[in-house]
């Protein structure tokens, strides 16, 4: 057990892990070409930026990134956004399953992935280790996390926020004592009697002044700060995941605590998450404040020219820069970088992940000449309930809308998720199509 109190700790104590190795399916197609947490996020963004960013502002600047599935944005990204200087001693690093003497798997769960890099996690000093998730919306202080630790002498301490009982079924559900320790972790709880066991109550809910008219439970976050040495034994096993394996084994034997997070929390895990995370944004008082100036989120610096609208009815939609807007109409939606919309189109409730790269006029021309429209969205076009990824070619006079389809289909240059439309990273709909 750790033997250091709040007041003597360091950063160097401590290393953070982001896990981003898995498939991503439900977050299909927009993982098709790109990992999980190389989506982007809020017009400019990346979902994994989101954690890098919390663990800077929380002074902890060494931090892995485990992936397996098209890394290969992902890289680009880190290595063009992440650069701290010689004297820091701080790093962004990408740790891919590899092919090794001891054997060549793809990681098998949360745990299996941590297992397999402890390797390279001991090569730097530390008595912590901070394990995140790499596709979630939130802030978090992980200095306040790491003072509860310490000072409740915990083994292991998981993040939890109160979760309504229609969302309990895709969590893991923790059982919390008045002392904060945790008595009981079920993963995706379903039955009526243990949920009756599972909510919370008294001090909590007066506390945290939850809404009585329906119960609310403790759910893991996902976010781990294990002591390193019960970390290495506890992964001895060969256990495949935290949430189902490791962490119910070590309730009965170790000091596993709660912190509460009672903010906005939210678990980009599915399109509709992603889709209705992102259009949040587009209110005027979101949910997640991407404008305070005290904790920015860090990404890619691009210099891109600030946005041209031209005779545009734009309404409560968030423009990202780099876009050019002419004489169209939108309404409740978030245009990323670079995004280009011509003259006569209607974007609404719609999400435009924007462009890599702007077509310039022979690429343009090019294009026409093999018979596909230009890059963006094209004249008198309508789009709603729709996500169009980077760099898509929308034609004229195309209509999209996820009305009279069902929940989820694939279509010759689109598909539909969770009852909304998207058109794939580089897709193209021709000019006249009606989806």
């Amino acid at each position: 057990m750790t033997q250091w109190n709040g007041s003597n700790f360091s950063p160097f104590d401590v290393i953070t892990v982001i896990l981003g190795g898995g498939a991503g399916t439900r977050l299909f197609p927009l993982t098709k070409e790109r990992a999980k947490p190389a989506v982007p996020l809020a017009g400019k963004y990346r979902l994994v930026d989101i954690p890098i960013s919390l663990a800077i502002h929380s002074d902890l600047k060494r931090i892995f990134i485990l992936t397996q599935f098209q890394s290969s944005s992902l890289h680009r990204h880190i290595q063009q956004s992440y650069r701290f200087d010689d004297y820091s001693q701080g790093f962004v690093e990408l740790l891919a399953a590899q092919q090794t003497m001891k054997g060549s798997y793809w990681y098998q769960g949360t745990a299996d992935a941590v297992r397999q890099n402890l390797s390279h996690f001991t090569s730097h000093p530390h008595e912590l280790v901070l394990i995140l998730a790499g596709d979630q919306l939130y802030r978090m202080n992980f200095r306040e996390l790491i003072e509860e630790h310490v000072a409740s002498c915990a083994d292991l301490t998981v993040a939890v926020t109160p979760v309504r009982q229609s969302l309990v079924s895709g969590f893991g559900v923790v059982r919390v004592t008045e002392e904060r320790r945790i008595a009981s972790f079920v993963e995706k709880p379903k039955e009526p009697s243990l949920l009756t066991k599972l909510a919370i109550g008294d001090p909590f809910v007066s506390l945290l002044r939850l809404p009585p008219e329906e119960p609310q439970y403790w759910a893991s976050t996902g976010i781990y700060l294990f002591n390193r040495k019960v970390l290495a034994s506890a992964l001895l096993s060969g256990e495949p995941d935290f949430g189902k394996d490791v962490i119910p084994r070590l309730i009965s034997s170790h000091r596993v605590f709660a912190y509460v997070h009672s903010g906005y929390w939210e678990d980009i895990g599915t399109i509709r998450a992603f889709y209705e995370a992102n259009l949040d944004l587009c209110e005027p008082q979101p949910k997640f404040n991407f404008y305070d100036s005290r904790f920015p989120i860090y990404t890619r610096a691009r210099y891109l020219p600030s946005s041209k609208i031209s005779q545009a009815d734009v309404s409560g939609s968030l423009i990202a820069e780099g876009s050019v807007i002419s004489e169209a109409k939108i309404n409740h939606s978030l245009i990323g970088i670079r995004s280009i919309v011509l003259p006569g189109a209607t974007i609404k409730d719609t999400l435009l992940l924007g462009n890599d790269y702007y077509e310039t006029d022979a690429q343009a021309l090019g294009a026409e000449g093999r018979g596909l429209p230009r890059m963006g969205i094209g004249r008198n076009s309508f789009l709603e309930g729709t996500i169009v990824d980077k760099n898509s070619r929308v034609g004229d006079n195309v209509r999209v809308s996820p009305a009279g389809k069902p929940a989820n289909m694939d279509g010759d240059c689109f598909f539909v998720r969770d009852g909304l439309v998207i058109i794939p990273r580089g897709g193209v709909v021709p000019h006249g199509t009606v989806i």
